[in-house]
């Protein structure tokens, strides 16, 4: 096997590897295929979550389902958005201290157990009212570590000329767990009686992640990360595992030059104190780059998200009945979009494309809000300009979460994703309640308010896009390792500090 040995050993106390190397000169394989199979479902499992939740909400409130109130189902949102913040920062945590690979079944059986407990929740007594923002706590908690540790385990185990578009077409599959949700409780809820349906509509992702399971067993531990913490024997294991079965599908492996080689000198597990340091003393800009498109992709989603099918009952008088098909079309923009300019981010450059999704798709909203305001959009062409607005949208808001994993140091990967996550979550909640505040009474909804609402969330994206076109770092083709130095690098270079 034409593979690359271990470099020489490094100065005292260090080891000197050329596993990072390794790793970004591989080219495509299905090892990669399986590896995006097993992890990237994060992202459909979530997406399926939130969209079935809101889906069921009518339902919950029947008599002869849970017979909850309103304001009791609006807070299953609130419950189960806490959880995945909560879930975020502590596995986020135990993910740079343990491991990626154990983070990704543990998150994932997390998510598991909360959902099928879910659909054991009983009728009308407090404690089952109790029993459901429980289970819903544990499965956001679950989905949110799985955030973490699975976007620190796909960069680094992903070649860097693929990194950019593997990154953004997974965020994007967000959109498929939507899609799957809209159609499995569409479909669910015709055809069950009531006091079922709604059951059975939450098993659909432990379903779905029981498959997941059978693939992730197979998967090996982050050879980056397993070098970083001192596993050296265990990182050598695993990438040959990786590279044989990169050259079974035909590919040779040229040995790999010493002078691509990393020293470093592993070092205990760092927590959010050392963050917290790198956030606001040696990567400041960087921090603030990832912040504001974390937060400002985040206000727009939720904003235009949890108040779509609001405008187009109250708007455009379409039965509450109908609103699954517009919402199918909606998913489908934000679905093709990263999968479609997800490349570019890898060609055309970071900077551009981030700087560029985030430009057009404000701009974009603010005609599109104009034209709202003078009434000649019906809900087909106002949902064709969301399907447009977010196709762009979309692959803007996928880099948020690659910017925040691929600009800080191996050793608080995962915890600088689920902070930042964790902040664009709780920013972004507030979205919602501002936009029903601005559409106001359905009976005789403000047309005014939400098209100063539109502009809103317009401003808000264009300037995510103009920090970016100052701040965002050109890392498309680069090794994690030239992009940010891991603290425990052994090195003449400068670090960078921006």
């Amino acid at each position: 096997m034409a593979t690359a040995s271990p470099a020489a050993a490094g100065t005292a106390g260090s080891i000197r590897s050329l596993i990072p190397a390794r790793i970004d000169r591989l080219r495509w394989a299905p090892f990669h295929t399986r590896m995006i199979m097993a992890l990237g479902t994060a992202w459909i499992l979530d997406g399926l979550e939130i969209t079935i939740a809101g889906s069921l909400n009518p339902i919950l409130q029947d008599k002869a389902a849970l017979g909850m109130s309103v304001t009791e189902t609006g807070f299953i949102a609130t419950v189960y958005l806490v959880g995945e913040v909560v879930g975020a920062l502590v596995f986020g945590r135990i993910s740079d201290a343990l491991g990626r690979q154990k983070l990704f079944m543990l998150t994932l059986a997390v998510y598991l157990g909360g959902n099928a407990l879910t659909a054991l929740t009983w009728n009308g007594e407090t404690s089952g009212l109790v029993f459901l923002y429980l289970t819903r706590f544990i499965a956001g908690a679950g989905i949110g570590g799985e955030y973490a540790a699975i976007n620190s385990a796909i960069d680094e185990m992903m070649p860097a000329p693929y990194r950019g578009r593997v990154d953004i077409g997974v965020n994007g599959t967000y959109w498929a767990g939507s899609i799957i949700a809209t159609l499995g409780t569409y479909l669910l809820l015709d055809t069950m009686p009531v006091s079922w349906g709604w059951r059975v509509a939450f098993l659909i992702g432990p379903v779905l992640g029981i498959v997941i399971i059978f693939l992730r067993r197979h998967l090996p531990e982050s050879p980056r990360w397993l070098l970083m913490h001192g596993r050296e024997r265990e990182a050598e294991e695993n990438i040959a595992t990786i590279e044989r079965q990169v050259e079974e599908s035909g590919q040779h492996l040229a040995p790999v030059d010493d002078s691509k080689a990393i020293e470093v000198r592993p070092a205990p597990a760092q927590g959010y104190i050392t963050l917290a340091r790198v956030l606001f003393k040696t990567y400041p800009q960087r921090a603030t780059l990832a912040a504001t498109l974390m937060i400002t992709q985040s206000f727009l989603y939720n904003a235009i998200f949890f108040t779509y099918t609001t405008v187009l009952t109250a708007y455009y008088g379409v039965a509450a009945s109908s609103t699954p098909l517009y919402l199918i079309g909606f998913a489908l923009g934000n679905f093709i979009g990263p999968l479609a300019l997800g490349h570019l981010f890898d060609t055309w450059g970071r900077k551009k494309m981030i700087a560029g999704t985030y430009l057009l798709s404000g701009a974009l909203l603010a005609i599109t809000a104009v034209l709202f305001n003078a009434g000649v959009l019906n809900a087909v062409t106002q949902t064709i300009a969301w399907a447009v607005i977010f196709f762009f949208a979309s692959a803007g808001a996928s880099s948020g979460y690659l910017t925040a994993s691929e600009l800080f140091p191996m050793e608080v990967r995962a915890q600088a994703i689920a902070i930042f996550f964790a902040i664009a979550q709780l920013c972004g909640a507030g979205a919602p309640l501002l936009y029903s505040a601005l559409i106001g009474s359905l009976d005789d909804p403000s047309v005014t308010r939400l098209f100063i609402g539109y502009l809103i969330g317009a401003g808000v994206m264009i300037i995510g896009g103009v920090v970016a076109a100052f701040l965002a770092v050109d890392a498309e083709g680069r090794s994690l390792e030239d992009v940010t130095m891991p603290l425990s690098a052994v090195s003449t270079r400068p670090r960078a500090t921006g």
